[in-house]
């Protein structure tokens, strides 16, 4: 039975909502447990997020495709496999749970719920791993093989934490949350522009070399067996 586009917007903002929960919470609570250690408080924020990122798809994909990022939204309307008037709501109920997965997370630590992040990442450094996290991910997602994209691309952020230079944020909604957390896992405001505009070049590029690593002659969809579940942060 397919998903009424109610359940499907539900499914996006709750998904979406829980996965800055997540990311941002499990950042507090690694920071508040790692005594200074960042390289274990990353370790920590990390594995949270690969176990809640799968879950997550695994729990949503059937009703939404478990996008959590408007990126992913981006490149399925314009490869069809998502309808294109789903496009701007599926990205502003992704904005807005990720607005309201911050809060919650620091609502969970007895936290100020209303904050703007101050930490400052940019430079070309960054930039490169938000396109490289980006087009990693798209890849990855576009690429699995059928039923196997939520282990996949959890394993894939997972590793991207660690080799990406901005620890793979590879989602505008993600960037849009944690603005709104002064925390382990945040962004300042300043910094997300450079983050979403690397991310959009990452995800076009992803789509490019899909395209040359398709057999010649095959569509999208006759190249697909079920509807693509992707997602991250």
């Amino acid at each position: 039975m397919t998903a009424r586009t109610s359940q499907k917007l539900l499914a996006e903002g709750l998904g979406t909502a829980l996965l800055l929960a997540v990311v941002i919470g499990s950042g507090i609570m690694a920071e508040h447990l790692s005594g200074g250690n960042v390289a274990l408080a990353l370790l920590a924020n990390a594995a949270a997020t690969v176990g809640g990122l799968y879950v997550l798809i695994e729990v949503f994909g059937p009703l939404s495709g478990a996008h959590f990022n408007p990126a992913v939204s981006l490149v399925m309307a314009a490869r069809g496999e998502l309808p294109m008037g789903l496009l701007a709501p599926y990205v502003l109920v992704q904005l807005l749970g990720a607005m309201m997965g911050a809060w919650l997370a620091h609502a969970m630590f007895d936290l100020s719920i209303l904050q703007w992040s101050g930490k400052l990442r940019g430079g070309a450094g960054q930039w490169i791993a938000e396109a490289v996290a980006t087009f990693g991910l798209l890849l990855v997602i576009l690429r699995a093989p059928a039923g196997r994209a939520s282990s996949l691309v959890a394993a894939y952020i997972g590793a991207a934490y660690w080799f990406t230079a901005s620890t793979s944020f590879a989602n505008p909604a993600a960037v849009f949350g944690r603005m709104f957390s002064d925390s382990f896992a945040g962004i300042a405001p300043a910094s997300a522009p450079g983050f979403v505009l690397a991310q959009l070049v990452g995800a076009g590029l992803a789509v490019g070399v899909a395209r040359l690593l398709s057999p010649r002659g095959a569509s999208a969809r006759d190249s697909d067996e079920e509807p693509r579940q992707a997602h991250k942060t």
